[in-house]
């Protein structure tokens, strides 16, 4: 059975792991997204392949079961922003890429909002507690935020990033304020 507080891996390595193009891909990613570690996209990769087996599953299954599991997975997809379809099918769901889901965590949303410099700058705020979603402080920087929660992204009112005049402050959360 193993160890309770041993968890079993949320993720799939590569079939074969010294592909050039496909590391060269990763690199481009994660300088794109300032994410640490291939381990991070290979996470993601798994989340994404999950949805696309389940819609695969499902557009072969006409029943009543079938036809509700997919409202389910419109459901989930609209709630993180990542399907924004009305009328999504489940061939739009086939068609997700990586950067779909990449773009809907925590770290490129403080980032793309100004709330950081840099990718990397907006890993380190999140890691080290500056950062707050719904007044909550969230350190885990792959969190995936839902679209009603994306409003709500700010510092944590009791950081030192909460002060208008601290040096790593952008001049566009400056002018907001």
């Amino acid at each position: 059975m193993g160890d309770p507080r041993r968890l079993s891996k949320t993720y799939d390595t590569p079939n074969h792991p010294w592909i050039g193009e496909r590391i060269k891909q990763e690199r481009e990613l994660s300088n794109k997204y300032g994410l640490s570690n291939k381990k991070e996209i290979w996470k993601m990769e798994t989340r994404l392949r999950t949805f696309r087996r389940q819609a695969r599953k499902l557009i072969s299954d006409t029943s009543a079961q079938g036809e509700k599991e997919a409202v389910q997975l419109f459901g989930i997809l609209n709630r993180y922003g990542i399907l924004l379809k009305e009328d999504a099918t489940l061939d739009d769901v086939l068609s997700l890429n990586l950067e779909s889901i990449l773009e809907r965590r925590l770290q490129t949303l403080v980032f793309r909002k100004g709330l950081a410099n840099t990718p990397k700058q907006a890993r380190q705020f999140i890691v080290h507690g500056h950062i707050a979603v719904n007044g909550k402080k969230i350190n885990a920087p792959s969190y995936l935020v839902p679209l009603v929660e994306e409003d709500a992204i700010s510092y944590m009112p009791n950081s030192p990033m909460a002060s208008e005049s601290h040096p790593e402050r952008t001049d566009s959360v400056k002018d907001a304020e």
